[in-house]
């Protein structure tokens, strides 16, 4: 119960943005949450007779120790620890294979930003997306391998958007579907204009140019390139514009704001 809405493959890390879709996992059946979490993990006896719908011979004791298991499954299917173990550990695998080797493949744990508002949606979004033209691995969105961005492309000039991905619907207050609040063309725009941006501490660009998409989000071009390119050292534990942080805060209990390099006004 958790949608990629981008993603990036280096050659030594990888950045994603995620959404979270706790109501949805929630309002799942104890048979769905079986059968999703079963999909990677080979199942107990007693789980396996549930999915089989051979239940008539349970005693209370069975089903007494059915229903935590099911209930621990639901919450794992909205954790982002569990994602990302569950990610990473099939690329380890796969990597010590190759190199013939055991012992750990990833330096350490994941880091996460929480993303608060449109405009930090919007940043990671490029940020992620920008990434291989940023290291000069790629040229172009359309020609940047392992990339969310190159599979959006791809897919729109067949006419839909990808399935594996968490879609964009555009205005969510006039859309009622679940996705991504911003027009795909907008968006794809938007990326190809913030990495025409130049900016010298990195060492790819595309070209110099101003992207409409800027106005709509009220941010000024200067605030934009530092979001877009610098999103990671930008923001700790989240992003957003000063209200959110200032909700965030309060929410989370904080006797001060987050602490971040930069706020969106």
């Amino acid at each position: 119960c958790i949608d990629v809405c981008a993603y990036a493959v280096m050659s030594n890390h990888t950045h994603v943005v995620l959404h979270v879709d706790k109501e949805k996992a929630l309002a799942l059946s104890d048979m769905d949450i079986a059968k999703r979490w079963h999909r990677l993990h080979k199942p107990t006896l007693l789980v396996q007779q549930f999915i089989q719908g051979d239940t008539t011979a349970f005693t209370d004791a069975q089903r007494m120790t059915l229903e935590p298991t099911l209930s621990v499954y639901r919450q794992r299917l909205f954790d982002i620890s569990w994602f990302m173990r569950e990610l990473n550990e099939c690329i380890a695998r796969q990597a010590n294979t190759e190199d013939d080797c055991t012992g750990h493949f990833w330096e350490g744990r994941f880091k996460s930003q929480a993303l608060l508002d449109e405009h930090a949606l919007a940043a990671c979004l490029v940020y992620v997306d920008l990434n291989p033209i940023r290291a000069k691995i790629a040229t172009t969105p359309e020609t940047s391998k392992h990339t969310s961005i190159k599979r959006r492309i791809a897919d729109v000039k067949r006419g839909y958007q990808p399935t594996t991905l968490m879609p964009f619907v555009g205005n969510t207050q006039q859309v009622q579907s679940k996705g991504l609040p911003f027009a795909l063309s907008d968006y794809l725009q938007l990326v190809d204009m913030s990495g025409r941006i130049f900016n010298a501490t990195k060492r790819g660009a595309i070209d110099v140019n101003v992207s409409p998409i800027l106005t709509r989000l009220g941010l000024d071009e200067d605030t934009w390139t530092t979001l877009s390119q610098c999103f990671e050292t930008s923001f700790s534990v989240a992003a957003g514009n000063i209200q959110s942080l200032e909700r965030y805060k309060n929410h989370t209990h904080r006797k001060r704001m987050p602490r971040t390099l930069l706020k969106i006004a």
